[in-house]
């Protein structure tokens, strides 16, 4: 082959590399409207038992690709409305580590996006029940401080102590004005219920405990500790007071973590936290910690299958007027309607 041949194949590979007007562009970002992030699926995304993930993946991304994102636990899907999301892992570590990852991931677009971090959940018996639905008003670190026994302390006082220079990353107020549109737009949905869930409830006195489900609002406090128990309980609401947040109605192990990665990031306005209530945080009076802890075969809380529809039935209105009115959203929360 001759120089000239040689060179003319060099240029004709570089049109084909750049393309005839300029470097071929990478394709645009995905514009995210909204993004869901659940905490663990049980299987597949879809056609067997679902977890956190499944209702939101059946209803948003059954034809979506996945798309691989570096650093973080699972694919992203996106609709063409906007609206993406994956499972991001249990824990404060896994979930928020994979939140990162996605936020600084290229082929998404985020800066105008809502967050919806989901999941289940437990709840005191003394302020919610099995199959309700909570969206947060704090989100609280339960971690983040001084614990000891309960044994080397005066009875009946306090065995927590807040750790001073955790101020900033351990106590996070949601946005009142999207916590008032998301009660607007849900509190009135139809909820699922099954019948175990109503026989376990009727073991517990409290009236909150008997109630069906229904989409309330409070604190939810995170920790990576399953804690158990009407002491640990008073204790995660004694942290809610101690800081300043509302009731302690949630114990997730995510929220925190994951708020504090976006806060970073790009500020927390938009991010809302919605949890379904599997379990209560403690035993009833006739049974230890312990016991509820592991409970005997047939003596579990019972309600998960509705709950996780739940989840979703609530979060999904949400989700729907958000991206059904984005002109008016894409800028910030809008002021809420007068009833």
């Amino acid at each position: 082959m001759s120089l000239s041949s040689r060179c003319r194949g060099a240029a004709l590979s570089a049109l084909l590399l750049f393309g005839l007007t300029g470097p071929l562009q990478a394709a645009d970002p995905i514009k995210v409207k909204v993004f869901v992030g659940s905490m663990f699926e049980i299987g597949k995304n879809t056609g067997d038992r679902a977890g956190e993930f499944q209702h939101w993946y059946e209803r948003y991304w059954q034809t979506a690709e996945p798309i691989t994102v570096k650093g973080a636990l699972n694919p992203v899907y996106c609709n063409a409305d906007g609206v993406c999301g994956s499972v991001l892992g249990m824990g404060k570590v896994s979930s928020s580590a994979s939140m990162q990852a996605i936020l600084l991931n290229p082929q998404l677009d985020l800066a105008q996006a809502y967050f919806l971090v989901t999941g289940v959940a437990g709840t005191p018996p003394s302020r919610g029940t099995i199959g309700e639905v909570s969206w947060a008003t704090w989100v609280v670190d339960y971690d983040l401080g001084h614990r000891w026994a309960p044994e080397e302390n005066k009875p009946g006082e306090p065995t927590f102590m807040p750790r001073k220079g955790y101020e900033a990353v351990r106590l996070f107020p949601m946005n009142q004005a999207l916590v008032s549109w998301a009660m607007r737009l849900t509190a009135d949905t139809p909820l699922k219920d099954s019948d175990s869930a109503r026989a376990y409830r009727k073991r517990y006195p409290q009236e909150t405990a008997q109630r069906a489900p229904f989409v309330g609002t409070g604190t939810h406090m995170t920790g990576d500790t399953f804690f158990h128990g009407p002491g640990m309980s008073a204790q995660a609401q004694y942290i809610a007071k101690l800081y300043g947040a509302d009731d302690y109605v949630i114990t997730e192990m995510e929220a925190a973590a994951i708020t504090l990665v976006i806060k970073r990031l790009q500020g927390s306005d938009r991010v809302m936290s919605l949890r379904g209530a599997v379990n209560f945080d403690q035993g009833n009076p006739n049974e230890t910690t312990l016991q509820h802890l592991d409970p005997k075969p047939g003596e579990t809380a019972g309600g998960f299958a509705e709950t996780v529809e739940n989840v979703e039935l609530v979060g999904s209105r949400m989700v729907d007027h958000i991206v059904g009115h984005w002109d008016q959203w894409k800028d910030g929360v809008p002021a809420l309607p007068a009833p």
